[in-house]
């Protein structure tokens, strides 16, 4: 899944290439989109401990045993070459690897604890670790939905679509993954199109596929040009991410195994992340699934410092519990919270950045999707995450992308993000001339003070309804999902495409045309 867009709007069928620079995302419609300016926020509490140190330690510990004693399964020669060479038992013809804690603890101690990821933006560069926080939209899902058109197989249009969404709210830093697949495109070339699509439609920090070491050299090449580096500032300057999923349980499997290679090799980002649910592919106790959650992570953080040592890597956790009536993903749970903010703890115990994820189970935008989410962001938050993935418009257990959805969750980012302020305490705002003035039983709407900071005073939100309940009714009693419908096609009007070098605009070209012509990635069919 994203010239100059006052004018005409985007074609249907490609992006335009060539436009004046973008005058922000809060200067189209400032009513409609009260938005502060691109920043990241910061953690300025204290993340929440649900656990002990002595819990910690026997988690890690246990975790050391399932690395030492069972070990995982790496499922690529050349991986298991590089481990064997750096001295984990790898025996003759089998995939199982076993690392002792020593040599995991020497190559974890290697990662960067934090690192500055560049954006082609400069002013969208991400700083990533310590008190950082950096939100990332809905990736990956298969389906595009929204009220009109209803649920529908994603496609190049809806990928598109969601780009300028991502681009156009500042409270969107970065866009890791696709935002819904693009099924339209034949898989051996899609990655191509997708790539190129997100460093044109968006300038922010962004994301390639590890589905195949063709996909993942391409998607480094056209991040490269994109950033206008050679090969050699490339190697030295994180600016694209990819994921590294584990195939739970304790296994490694050959597609991740070749990202995580080139990713390392190329000095760019690997946010390992294992899919631990409780009940399914992981115990069923949330202190068991994160054991497991930890043994591969570590084993794919370590194995990347084998690659490299000092490649920028995250600690990714993505534990939740299933159904146990139908085995069905569960999100925004009591328990994915507790997951959420012991894997938090987990990663500072490494002195690792940490990746958590703002999700649902809902199939709407309605009451369990605002609960869900608001839970498990705010266990992503309090759990100390620095990259919140799916943070606008994830549905359905991931299985859709929902255009209301984005805008609903923007709010919500916002909201959070003017949470995490921290709060004005100088002697203006402590007001104490504006109380002498005023005096007992007076109020404060004319005074002065007040007169001053009324615009921005307070958080202004752009899907709540603040109107009494006559207003609202004379208006056609419109819900949160009607206004969030409207504002996110007022938001696709109001994208502009940010402005790309024309050079590095016909060099992506060029190599997109060269490699498709060369057939693109292999596929199965």
């Amino acid at each position: 899944m994203t010239a100059d867009f006052d004018a005409a709007p985007v074609s249907d069928t490609a992006p335009a290439r060539r436009g004046r620079r973008r005058r922000g995302g809060a200067s189209d419609g400032p009513e409609l989109f009260p938005q502060k300016p691109f920043r990241q926020p910061r953690h300025v509490f204290k993340p929440l401990e649900t656990v002990s140190t002595d819990q910690l330690e026997a988690i890690h510990d246990t975790s050391m045993q399932v690395l030492e004693e069972i070990g995982i399964d790496f499922l690529h020669e050349e991986a298991r070459g590089l481990l064997k060479a750096a001295g984990a038992d790898v025996k003759p013809g089998e995939d199982r690897v076993r690392m002792d804690r020593a040599m995991v603890a020497e190559l974890i101690a290697k990662a960067p604890a934090e690192f500055t990821m560049r954006a082609r933006n400069r002013a969208h560069d991400l700083h990533i670790g310590g008190d950082a926080i950096a939100f990332s939209c809905v990736a990956s899902a298969p389906n595009a939905v929204d009220r009109e058109k209803g649920r529908r197989p994603g496609n190049q249009q809806d990928f598109r679509d969601f780009l300028k969404l991502a681009q156009f709210f500042n409270i969107i830093h970065c866009v890791l993954g696709y935002p819904v697949e693009p099924v339209d495109l034949h898989a051996s070339i899609r990655h191509l199109d997708c790539v190129a699509d997100m460093a044109r439609m968006t300038d922010k920090v962004f994301h390639i596929y590890s589905l195949g070491r063709e996909r993942n050299l391409d998607g480094l090449e056209i991040s490269r040009i994109a950033n206008g580096l050679s090969a050699e500032d490339f190697i030295n300057t994180p600016c694209v991410a990819s994921v590294i999923n584990t195939s739970s349980p304790l296994r490694l499997d050959t597609p991740m195994l070749q990202g995580l290679i080139e990713m390392a090799r190329a000095g760019q980002v690997s946010i390992v992340t294992p899919f631990t649910l409780a009940g399914a592919m992981a115990p069923v106790t949330v202190a068991g699934a994160l054991t497991l959650q930890n043994a591969e992570a570590l084993a794919g953080i370590a194995f990347a410092q084998v690659v490299r040592p000092g490649a920028p890597v995250v600690y990714g956790g993505f534990t939740s519990n299933v159904d146990m009536k139908s085995g069905a993903p569960a999100f925004g749970t009591p328990e994915y919270m507790k997951a959420a903010i012991v894997g938090g703890q987990l990663a500072r115990r490494y002195k690792l950045p940490y990746r958590s994820s703002g999700v649902c189970a809902a199939n709407t935008v309605d009451y369990q999707a605002a609960l869900e989410t608001t839970l498990s962001q705010w266990g992503a938050v309090t759990g100390g995450g620095n990259i919140i993935k799916h943070a606008a418009g994830w549905l359905e257990g991931g299985l859709s992308a929902g255009f209301e959805k984005f805008i609903t969750d923007v709010d919500l980012l916002q909201m959070l993000a003017e949470y995490m302020t921290p709060l004005d305490v100088s002697e203006e705002a402590l007001a104490l001339d504006a109380i002498r003035d005023v005096g007992p039983a007076g109020h404060f709407f004319g005074t002065q003070h007040t007169r001053d900071r009324y615009k921005d005073a307070f958080y202004a939100p752009i899907v709540s309804d603040w109107r009494n309940h006559e207003t609202w009714a004379e208006a056609g009693s419109p819900t949160a999902c009607d206004k969030a419908n409207r504002l996110y096609k007022e938001a696709l009007k109001a994208y502009e495409a940010p402005a790309l070098d024309p050079a590095i605009d016909d060099e992506i070209t060029a190599f997109v045309e060269r490699r498709k012509a060369e057939g693109g990635a292999p596929t199965d069919f």
